[in-house]
């Protein structure tokens, strides 16, 4: 194991090895080194109790601070009180990021990171954000999804720290979500003629509103089509499991119109993405709420949300007499599925999915009047 002496300009110089991760020690401080991984992060570690213990990446971290906390915690060692919480929020939550990015989706990731860093970021050692602490950021949130979606995943980290025993007492621990009511809003004939016809200038948003009203799907999926996504030959939208929600690849086949739009927007696609966020190539559509406000005022429908729309196509489906399990493939839903259902029922059911699929878009046709 490579010995150097630790400096700004001596760890931003460490190349990241071929694969796997390297460790460097500092030979002025002994035990006290960094982690190399090969993507090039680089995380400061303590050799204690013979394992590392993570001190934080550097770069959020100083080389400054995390030697202050490994003297810290040797100091501890030798007086004979080492304890379990000798960690600071900052490397805490590092650590925690850096082993959960083993094993949870980007999009995971990002939300552990948005939710935390903006509600429930703490300076100092872990072990001093309290109970009452949590409490009064939670009161600052004033939307209830914002809530309840915070809490869980202050949860989550407080709760693998606790595990880890780098708390004693989990701040977090006697908080509940909020009751939210499900919302059971299913759309009009009328009002999804409403939607479709204030769609029909060829903007990014109409064209993704107008594929949610044929296919169903969620808005952050059909957001995220790139040409590959779509099978001319087969007729069908493929969502890879790193797109979907529930993290498994979907197959859906689509009707003549949804085939007519992509064909469209296919042809003056210049970026990899579809629907493209607005003055970027390489990231996804994501001006809802303007656009959305621009249509509600276009379409005249009143309380409605753009799921709504996906609720409405799984309802009327049933109402078409679609199959139950042939509606909840549509949807991508595998709570209809039963664990055995899942291993030992490979069909995929896509002959039955594309009748179901031409005959709402038959529907539609009729309530749209469209020939």
């Amino acid at each position: 194991m490579p010995s150097i002496v630790f400096s700004d300009v001596g760890l931003r110089a460490i190349e990241p090895p071929a694969k796997g991760t390297a460790d460097y020690w500092d030979t002025k401080f002994k035990g006290f080194g960094v982690r190399v991984s090969q993507g090039g992060t680089k995380t400061f570690v303590l050799n204690i109790h013979k394992a590392r213990r993570s001190l934080g990446r550097y770069g959020i971290v100083s080389l400054a601070e995390a030697r202050a906390e490994a003297k810290r915690i040797l100091a501890q060692k030798t007086l004979g009180h080492t304890r379990p919480q000798s960690i600071t929020f900052t490397a805490a939550f590092d650590a925690f990021i850096a082993e959960k990015e083993k094993s949870r989706r980007a999009r995971t990731i990002k939300d552990y990171q948005r939710l935390i860093n903006l509600h429930f970021r703490f300076k100092g050692q872990l072990s001093e954000v309290k109970h009452g602490d949590i409490e009064r950021r939670l009161v600052r949130i004033k939307s209830k999804s914002e809530h309840n979606h915070a809490l869980q995943n202050a949860k989550t980290f407080f709760t693998w720290a606790q595990k880890r025993r780098y708390i004693t007492d989990n701040p977090t621990v006697g908080f509940s979500p909020h009751k939210i009511a499900n919302r059971a809003r299913v759309l009009t004939d009328a009002e999804l003629k409403s939607i479709w016809e204030a769609t029909a200038e060829p903007t990014i948003h109409n064209s993704i509103v107008r594929l949610l009203i044929l296919t169903g799907q969620r808005k952050g999926e059909i957001a995220k089509l790139i040409p590959a996504y779509y099978s001319h030959n087969q007729q069908t939208i493929c969502l890879p499991s790193e797109v979907t929600k529930n993290g498994r690849e979907h197959t859906l086949p689509i009707g003549s119109t949804c085939r007519s739009m992509l064909a469209s927007c296919l042809s003056t696609a210049t970026t990899p993405f579809l629907f493209p966020a607005r003055g970027k190539t390489d990231s996804p559509f994501n001006g809802w709420s303007k656009s959305k406000a621009a249509l509600d005022k276009a379409c005249g429908v009143k309380n409605w949300r753009l799921h709504d729309i996906r609720r409405t196509f799984r309802t009327l489906h049933g109402k078409l007499k679609t199959p139950p399990h042939i509606a909840e493939r549509l949807v991508n839903h595998i709570s209809a599925q039963t664990d055995v259902e899942i291993i030992y029922d490979q069909y995929k059911y896509l002959p039955e999915m594309r009748e179901a699929m031409d005959n709402y878009e038959a529907y539609l046709k009729n309530i749209f009047a469209v020939r």
